[in-house]
């Protein structure tokens, strides 16, 4: 590793704040106003702001993404012994909040037209489990889902959706965010996202009354009584005031990095058009992407290992496709609904470097080393 110090790291997608500097602006009004821990003028305007840029009509700011699925399981009703349809090519976040409600998932494969939730594979599942509480929906590396099949399907069988969005604010689906569709929407903003607070994460509904229920629930579950009184299971899920203060400046410039984002994918896909065996991931005319991961598929002579080992040579950071679910020691044990194409993503799946802070420099040396592989 000696010979990399020399080397600048490239990194997969690091969080990058603003050169206006307006995420200090709101956390210096944090410190100046005292409201360090949870609650306060950055928290509600974080989640008025966000409710508007998406559209949607309330919105709860939460310490991860993850709490905010744990939540909106609960508030669809989720308990032990519940099944919950989820894809399989996602991360682990997306399945770990089914197993706290003690309830059981159900995975459901991808197809290669979105990399997304099968429609087809999800008419099989409810085939098979027409007693499913909730479907929870993934926009893989900000690819927007088959949101009109998947719909249509979820509201036929009258089922509770959680939009997993995760990996996706600020890309639409023929013209509404992604987020927006489903009863319940997931966004984070952990350290990698397109946006970030560091960590943290936020649900979106447009049943006002359950976000106000969401908050109460992540606050403690709290009585509005003078002692400290709980008549509800709580959680300490609330987002902090300086995190929140962040999240106000980065939202300020998201437009900006989905545009960059969008050129990093661009620019891959220009030098990489003619290289055998590659294949990018599938961007469909009614999907506007925010573009958070560029991942290629390889079927050639040259394999995703190779790609990944070269660049680290060269310190830059790269990663696999989300392993599938199904395939994780863990959830193992539980139903898979499909057929192979997940694992085929899987297999044959890369995630290039999308940092924001990459310079054309940064990208002709990325893709370089890429090409370099396909000569030899």
């Amino acid at each position: 590793m000696g010979k990399l110090t020399n080397k600048k790291r490239i990194y997969l997608s690091s969080p990058h704040m603003s050169e206006e500097g307006y995420e200090m602006q709101y956390v210096k009004n944090a410190f100046d106003t005292n409201w360090i821990a949870p609650l306060g003028e950055n928290v509600n305007s974080f989640e008025c702001e966000l409710a508007s840029r998406v559209g949607s009509k309330a919105a709860a700011a939460l310490s991860s993404g993850t709490a905010a699925i744990h939540l909106a399981l609960i508030a669809a009703g989720v308990e032990k012994g519940d099944v919950v349809f989820c894809p399989t090519l996602t991360f682990s976040a997306t399945a770990n909040p089914i197993i706290y409600q003690n309830a059981t998932p159900v995975f459901i494969d991808s197809n290669f037209e979105t990399w997304n939730m099968c429609p087809q594979s999800l008419e099989l599942a409810f085939e098979k489990y027409p007693e499913v509480k909730a479907v929870i929906i993934v926009h893989l590396y900000g690819l927007s889902a088959d949101m009109d099949k998947i719909m249509g399907i979820c509201k036929k069988h009258n089922v509770v959706v959680i939009e997993d969005a995760a990996e996706s604010l600020g890309g639409y689906y023929k013209g509404q965010h992604t987020g927006t569709f489903g009863d319940y929407g997931i966004f984070s903003f952990n350290g990698n996202k397109i946006i970030t607070t560091s960590g943290g994460g936020m649900l979106v509904s447009n049943n006002g009354d359950m976000v106000e229920k969401v908050r109460f629930w992540a606050t403690q579950s709290r009585d509005p009584a003078r002692h400290y009184q709980h008549s509800e299971l709580g959680y300490n899920y609330r987002m902090s005031n300086v995190v929140a203060g962040i999240g106000r400046g980065q939202l300020k410039i998201l437009g900006e990095r989905i545009e960059k984002k969008k050129h990093i994918f661009e620019y891959y896909k220009s030098e990489f058009n003619e290289l055998a065996g590659v294949e990018f991931m599938p961007v469909n005319k009614w999907d506007s992407p925010n573009y958070w991961l560029s991942a290629i598929t390889l079927n050639g002579k040259v394999k995703p290992l190779d790609v990944m080992e070269a660049l680290e040579k060269e310190n830059i950071e790269s990663r696999p496709v989300w392993k599938p679910m199904h395939m994780q020691p863990f959830f193992q044990e539980y139903d898979f609904v499909g057929t192979d194409i997940s694992e085929k993503i899987f297999e044959r799946g890369i995630c290039l470097p999308s940092d924001t802070k990459m310079n054309e420099q940064d990208l002709k040396r990325v893709s370089n080393v890429i090409k370099g592989l396909w000569m030899n």
